[in-house]
């Protein structure tokens, strides 16, 4: 990268924005990139890359997206998700597939799947204790691989980060990919479920890097050095 580029941060409304731009502004330290935070469609047209944050229900988080420059904004995410590096982060990746049971809410529909409630109200986890809904803390990801994906690499975003290491969660719900070459990381909770999603130039999480510690950085900065 011999000249600068930007890396846009969608503010809708609705994503951790000091964080998640903070976190992203500590990852490209080096990298000759500018990280703005913008609703501005034509800076998203503009730029190399793009993070969609989100948080609180997806109903909303859609309908402020939708609403956002009379659905420019939207116009605008769309097409960096067909052609530009995009991370989405929490219900930022969840807005990413076809539809959520949550409020009975369609998605973006980049990514096929749904997006499902924990049910764990008969469940205990290993030390007796009733699991809690949401899933709030710090859990382990797994990478995934697959036999004819990447060579059965995990997925470059991953490079240099330990398979198992602990990221953040805070979520009631949960993505369940129609595809799993799509699964690229998994968690345990009740059960095993994808915690990150990929396909073509997108990549997103479920949990959120910017209060993942120095994992998360890595995985944010891998993310800016990408080049799907």
């Amino acid at each position: 990268m011999s000249s600068t580029s930007t890396v846009a941060v969608i503010d809708y409304g609705m994503g951790n924005l000091r964080s998640v731009s903070q976190a992203v502004q500590h990852a490209a330290q080096g990298l000759n990139l500018t990280v703005v935070v913008t609703n501005d469609p034509e800076v998203v047209h503009a730029a190399e890359r793009v993070v969609l944050p989100g948080q609180g229900a997806m109903r909303d988080c859609m309908q402020e997206l939708r609403d956002a420059h009379g659905g420019d904004l939207l116009g605008a995410v769309r097409h960096a998700a067909n052609n530009k590096p995009l991370m989405g982060v929490c219900v930022g990746m969840q807005m990413l597939l076809d539809h959520s049971e949550e409020q009975d809410t369609p998605g973006l529909g980049f990514i096929p799947g749904q997006v499902i409630r924990f049910r764990l109200d008969q469940q205990r986890q290993p030390d007796g204790s009733r699991y809690k809904v949401p899933q709030m803390g710090w859990n382990r990801v797994f990478q995934s691989t697959h036999a004819d994906v990447r060579g059965g690499q995990p997925h470059p975003v991953w490079e240099g980060i330990p398979d198992g290491s602990y990221y953040y969660f805070v979520h009631s719900y949960y993505a369940r990919v129609d595809n799993p070459q799509h699964t690229a990381g998994e968690t345990d909770y009740g059960a095993r479920f994808t915690s990150a999603v990929a396909r073509d130039n997108i990549f997103a999480t479920q949990f959120h890097p910017e209060k993942s510690a120095q994992h998360g950085l890595a995985l944010y900065r891998n993310f800016l050095r990408w080049n799907p």
